[in-house]
């Protein structure tokens, strides 16, 4: 009887506990001296142990190594891996912060895994256009940490310091989404190499314009790709004025249906909120423990508001109406930056809280997004269903984007317990999809999400995406086994 459950759980949660260990496609000596040839013999390893810690992200899936990971210097030794790659037939697997939580990283083909962090050059900054070019080494907190004294900042946070090549492969988004976009609405151009190792400019050389009509938008066909059409060597970005104030806020609920009607209202209101984060009661208790908070253990919402004083003020007394309209109470306002550091902190290691629920189990995340007007509905009915599954688990997300997450806590060894993950999380999504809403927010699909895909945009956007795929990897050589 277990063995059948494990079976059944083992497609949606194959724990990276387990590494796989491939008995065939060993990479020749002759092809690993080749590598060495492109980018020097320091920059290419065999060990087991590299080749593991890149066999996974922080998802659940198993670890599935590479067998070679290699470090570019740049573009040059990129295209000429790729090409070398491709026409042995060897899979490609492009690899940044290893911050993903799809599987994206893992090789089930074996190949070679390309760590681009080496390449960590911001190469032009552009302040007068609001633009600036990265290599995918580049980090996010590095680059705001670039632009600090040029008044100007990037603002697209998923939380982790995630390599921002990385973010736009996976169409990132975050906690500043609802003013500032994803990544999608942030990218100007990139450079890619392509499988067999040309390049290609995705909105032509050295561009960086904020609006086109002139063909078809091949900068958006890579984003959210997840590296399966080419490997993204630099990227050019939208940045944005640095506000002149910013101030911080957490205010309780009495029911999760009072905070959600808030964050539409407020929404609908055209309050032009910067920030607003939801957090059920069983979070916000993880968090006040794991952070050393001292927040009201009920529903919650984190809001944050950049602008002037002035403009401050007005947006201020404009949610407070709202809110106290809706029952809500235990206002508490972060005007120092310390402070809101603090409050936002919390906010991003609310993962770290809700694992520490059940020392020594795994955590999953669901990823559902809706449009606005359906999120009151499908988060009050996502709450009762989680509490009557008997799970372990919590509430949280970008809700002003229609987006959240139910960070669930499971004993991997418990297979009945996977198997009611499981139910829960696939009756959320199809919950989510009957609602006009997404599979997938801002995570990706990577290894875990394919047939949702197929539910989500049907047999012709399916085979329309395949028909993609081939055209720019035939071989079917990048990062196999995502997506698609």
């Amino acid at each position: 009887m277990a063995s059948l459950l494990r079976a059944a759980t083992w497609g949606m949660f194959p724990w990276r506990g387990y590494c796989s260990r491939r008995t065939q496609g060993e990479l020749s000596e002759g092809f690993v001296e080749a590598l060495k040839a492109v980018v020097g013999s320091p920059h290419v390893s065999t060990a087991a142990a590299v080749r593991e810690q890149h066999g996974h992200d922080e998802s659940m899936h198993r670890c599935q190594p590479p067998d070679a990971v290699v470090w570019p210097q740049n573009v040059e030794q990129v295209s000429r891996l790729a090409a070398l790659c491709y026409g042995q037939g060897v899979p490609i697997i492009p690899f940044g912060s290893g911050t993903g939580l799809e599987g994206g990283v893992c090789a089930v083909q074996g190949g070679v895994c390309v760590n681009l962090t080496h390449m960590d050059r911001i190469l032009e900054l552009n302040p007068e256009d609001f633009s600036v070019v990265v290599e995918p080494g580049v980090t996010r907190k590095a680059l705001n940490t670039h632009l600090r004294d040029s008044g100007l900042w990037f603002p697209v946070d998923p939380g982790a310091d995630a390599s921002l090549c990385g973010m736009v492969a996976t169409g990132a988004s975050g906690t500043n989404a609802v003013r500032y976009g994803t990544m999608r609405d942030n990218v100007l151009n990139l450079e890619v190499v392509l499988p067999g190792g040309r390049l290609l400019h995705t909105a032509g050389p050295g561009r960086h314009f904020r609006k086109s009509a002139a063909g078809y938008n091949l900068t958006g066909l890579f984003v959210g790709s997840e590296g399966t059409l080419g490997l993204i060597t630099a990227a050019t970005l939208r940045l944005h004025p640095a506000p002149e104030a910013t101030v911080a806020a957490t205010c309780a609920f009495p029911s999760v249906q009072a905070a959600v009607d808030s964050t539409v209202h407020i929404l609908q209101a055209a309050v032009p909120v910067a920030r607003i984060e939801f957090l059920d009661d069983v979070m916000m208790d993880a968090c006040n423990r794991h952070s050393k908070l001292n927040c009201c253990v009920a529903p919650t919402l984190f809001l944050e508001f950049h602008g002037s004083e002035q403009a401050l003020a007005e947006q201020v007394q404009r949610t407070e109406e709202i809110i106290r309209h809706n029952g809500g109470s235990h206002f508490s306002w972060a005007k120092e930056a310390e402070e809101r550091s603090r409050l936002w902190a919390a906010r991003h290691n609310a993962w770290y809280a809700a694992l520490a629920l059940r020392p020594g189990c795994k955590g999953y995340s669901t990823d559902v997004c809706v449009p606005i007007s359906r999120l009151p509905e499908i988060l009050v009915q996502t709450k009762e269903d989680l509490q009557a599954s008997g799970l372990t688990g919590t509430i949280v997300g970008h809700v002003g984007d229609g987006n959240f997450h139910c960070i669930l806590v499971v004993d991997p060894e418990d297979h009945e317990e996977l198997l009611r993950v499981k139910a829960f999380a696939e009756q959320l999504v199809r919950r989510a999809l009957a609602l006009h809403g997404t599979c997938t927010g801002e995570h990706g699909i990577g290894l875990g999400k394919r047939l949702l895909l197929q539910e989500e945009v049907g047999t012709v956007g399916i085979e329309t995406m395949r028909q993609l795929k081939a055209t720019l990897d035939p071989r079917g050589l990048m990062n196999p086994g995502k997506v698609l």
